[in-house]
């Protein structure tokens, strides 16, 4: 893009390190959900079973967060409630309860990278020695949340906060920030940005609908990368959806959902639900092998607000998602992009009952040729996903 363009190439020599991938974020959730008997918090035994869960299922990074009862306290030593910082708020002490050098050393051992949540103005005055430790105890990463401003101080340390955590092998992730403005090519550790009312605001209010859904392609996501907290797997119907902050709901078909992955541009998306919210559950197969990074894109068909039709390709490999706003809609998809040969298709659909459960879905396999021309059924706030690959020879 022209934005992306105008900042200089990488200032980072050596990236080989830098290796985006999908993140749980159990923040969203609640720390809720889990099987009866299973009391989650924000502890040793509740971060493993995130970190096993990531290690099942191919997830590359586990995020600490805060605990997400009436205090919402961080991750890290702070007696204050809430998460701004407090008198005596320290970056470097994580709440015993974690064990956080043994978490540290058993993601390592699953071979899930550990990222944690930090509020910036806890962060400046300590980045220098905050990075260093991070970097000792095996941090691969970095949210940094609540910047809320975007004046010359503020993008300044937003700068800072890349260069360092460039030099101690962390990528950034920033949240309650302004929309990207390009600065991925020069510190490719920076990995995604907010800048958008996204899914998390389902935990208090009725937006964003798929309406709202069908607009952020074509409005704040031409600036970059666009972190939508993506995953949300309890769909309830347009007319039963309550926020709540605990478990919360989305509207919308599961399959809207999952056309998210493929249509918003998003290095490091969320796995925002909890384990047992996706376990067994159709459609997690394909959160599962959806790749976050793309040699190829192309919008096959779109309408401002109403859908969207887009095809990724990742290596030889060809992902194709589709969003509608409320009103269903019968989409007739060509494969001519298609290289000559043969293909195999597999093919997540809303059912013909989504309008009782949104949740419920259909999944076909077929060959395939870039002669084809595949005809895609939404239904209200649906979606439709595809995944082609070359036939075997």
């Amino acid at each position: 893009t022209i934005v992306l363009n105008l900042n200089e190439p990488s200032r980072i020599a050596d990236t080989s390190w830098i290796k985006p991938g999908k993140t749980t974020w159990h923040w969203w959730n609640g720390t809720e959900g889990e099987p009866a008997g299973f009391a989650t918090q924000l502890d040793l035994r509740t971060m493993k079973h995130y970190v096993d869960f990531c290690a099942r299922h191919g997830i590359a990074y586990h995020a600490v967060a805060s605990t997400v009862d009436s205090d919402s306290r961080p991750w890290y030593q702070q007696t204050q409630r809430g998460f701004a910082p407090g008198p005596d708020t320290d970056i470097l002490k994580p709440r015993p309860e974690l064990e956080f050098e043994e978490l540290a050393r058993y993601a390592a051992s699953k071979g899930v990278g550990l990222r944690a949540w930090v509020h910036w103005k806890a962060l400046k005055p300590r980045l220098d020695e905050a990075f260093a430790q991070y970097e000792r105890w095996g941090l691969c990463g970095l949210m940094v949340d609540f910047l809320d401003r975007d004046d010359q101080e503020m993008v300044e340390f937003a700068e800072q906060v890349l260069e360092k955590a460039a030099q101690h092998r962390l990528h950034i992730q920033f949240h309650g920030v302004w929309k990207p403005t390009g600065r991925e090519r020069a510190y490719p550790n920076l990995f995604n940005h907010e800048g958008v009312l996204n899914l998390e605001y389902l935990k208090w209010s009725e937006n964003p609908s798929p309406e709202h859904n069908l607009m952020a392609p074509f409005t704040r996501m031409l600036a970059g990368p666009m972190d939508y907290h993506l995953g949300g797997f309890r769909a309830v119907r347009r007319e039963k959806f309550k926020p709540r902050g605990v478990s919360p709901t989305v509207m919308g078909t599961r399959t809207h959902h999952l056309a998210m992955y493929v249509v918003y541009e998003n290095p490091m998306p969320m796995v925002c639900d909890y384990p047992t919210a996706y376990e067994n559950q159709p459609g997690f197969d394909f959160i599962e092998r959806v790749p976050t990074v793309w040699d190829e894109t192309r919008v096959l068909s779109a309408q401002v607000g109403d859908y969207i039709v887009v095809a990724r390709r990742n290596a030889n490999d060809w992902y194709l998602g589709a969003m509608t706003d409320w009103t269903p809609r019968s989409l007739e998809i060509p494969l001519d992009f298609l290289g000559p040969g043969s293909y195999v298709a597999e093919i997540w659909s809303d059912a013909p009952e989504t309008a009782g459960d949104p949740n419920v879905l259909v999944k076909d396999r077929r060959s395939v040729s870039a002669q084809d021309t595949i005809r895609a059924k939404l239904s209200s706030g649906g979606g439709w996903v595809l995944h082609v690959k070359p036939a075997a020879r």
